[in-house]
């Protein structure tokens, strides 16, 4: 575990988040998603109904990694996850998996401190550790200037989403 000393943040502590803390996640991820599009709580709801099972499967296979900032109360403070995706061999890297970062979440009284660079730094890290070559992550306009001074650069990837009935045809 690692402490973080700041004068402007109680004692935090980064430890590594266990399988059974996927609400958790699912919390920071509503949370994340209400601040940045502001959409109807409805459609939070259907997103930690369908967030919830992928992310407390992924945790138990070992292919989603997580780490939580906690207060000196015990109480999580912030976190971010690491999705291992398998991923055809690329010019970029041959290897057969890239990791995603996702869901870096810091509350807003403890923002600001240092949180959101140490979590992700932790994600980094890992993937050095296990030897991941290639790490991704989407930005929102807040966090662009920090991934970038951690070394991100901004890609040409582009979507597409599709507008689908509920038979899966074409709407």
């Amino acid at each position: 575990m690692d402490t973080l000393k700041d004068p402007l943040t109680p004692e935090v502590i980064l430890r590594a988040a266990a399988p059974a803390e996927w609400p958790i996640i699912t919390s920071h991820r509503r949370a994340m998603f209400a601040e940045m599009r502001h959409p109807p709580e409805a459609l939070l709801d259907e997103l930690d109904a369908a967030f919830g099972p992928w992310v407390a499967e992924r945790l138990a296979r070992g292919e989603y990694q997580a780490w939580f900032a906690v207060n000196a109360a015990g109480a999580v403070v912030g976190g971010a996850g690491l999705w291992l995706m398998d991923w055809p061999p690329h010019v970029l890297h041959v290897e057969p998996r890239r990791a995603n970062i996702l869901n870096v979440y810091v509350q807003p009284e403890y923002r600001r401190r240092g949180l959101a660079r140490a979590l992700t730094g932790k994600a980094v890290d890992w993937c050095r550790q296990h030897r991941v070559r290639l790490v991704i992550l989407h930005a929102s306009p807040a966090g662009r200037p920090l991934y970038q001074a951690l070394g991100f650069a901004a890609t040409n990837e582009m979507s597409l989403a599709l507008d689908l009935d509920q038979t899966g045809a074409a709407a």
